[in-house]
């Protein structure tokens, strides 16, 4: 619900600035594509009572991406992918109960809302810091454990731990994930229409519902009160591409 909201908003806002921009003749138009590469990490813990999971997550990212940007918005859609390694550790009285390591690889789908404000350093040159929204759809998600020949699929099968509190495998979609994204670009002229589009933001990534279905399930099945989750997910993501004035 709060992430619903969150977009709402958002967008309520970037539809303002884009009808300032077209009723007050100051709206230019680009539009234009390229790739990326970045870094995702996750670093969180979940603690209630005598339970405790630790959980980590590195992943390296690669895709490409479509823009459209109307001067202090810009719209993109996004395709990428990564392998992972991950690790997780539970303890229970003091005691281990649980450890697993391995290797994965997974996909998505994502889109992106970011507003922007244009700074011109000359004739050639102009930067913007940005701050907006990216919403991701999980297209893949793949998990081979250490010392194990068995590769899972998500979409096709589970992990023994990816169960709910009900011990019904989760839908691929909780692993959808809702971003906030802050960071900064610079746009180079090429020529008159043509330019060169460079960004480097930071993103921060909120709970998802396969993180916060966990608490749930020590909550349910292990008669705990009141669970937390703390940590961070976040992850650099460092854009190239090409852009074209309308």
């Amino acid at each position: 619900m709060k992430r619903g909201i969150l977009l709402i908003l958002f967008i309520v806002l970037a539809k303002s600035i884009f009808a300032f921009d077209f009723f007050s003749g100051r709206l230019s138009t680009s539009a234009g594509g390229g790739g990326l590469l970045g870094y995702t990490f996750t670093r969180y813990s979940l603690q209630g009572g005598n339970v405790k999971s630790v959980q980590s997550m590195d992943r390296i990212n690669y895709g490409g991406f479509l823009f459209f940007d109307a001067t202090y918005v810009e719209f993109a859609i996004l395709f990428q992918g990564g392998n992972s390694s991950y690790a997780e550790d539970m303890v229970f009285d003091a005691t281990a109960l649980a450890a697993g390591k391995g290797k994965g690889f997974e996909s998505s789908l994502g889109f992106s809302l970011l507003g922007k404000y244009p700074f011109e350093i000359n004739e050639k040159t102009t930067w913007f810091p940005l701050f907006g929204v990216e919403y991701q759809i999980a297209l893949m998600q793949r998990r081979q454990p250490d010392g194990s020949g068995i590769v899972y699929d998500r979409t096709k099968g589970h992990l023994p731990e990816d169960m709910d509190k009900n011990s019904k495998p989760y839908p691929l979609y909780a692993w959808n994930s809702l971003w906030i994204n802050i960071g900064a670009g610079l746009d180079y002229n090429l020529t008159e229409r043509l330019f060169l589009r460079s960004k480097l933001h930071f993103g921060f990534r909120l709970p998802t519902i396969y993180e916060m279905g966990a608490l749930e399930v020590i909550s349910n099945q292990m008669d705990i009160k009141n669970p937390r989750l703390a940590g961070l997910t976040g992850s650099p993501t460092l854009k190239i591409g090409i852009g074209y004035r309308l």
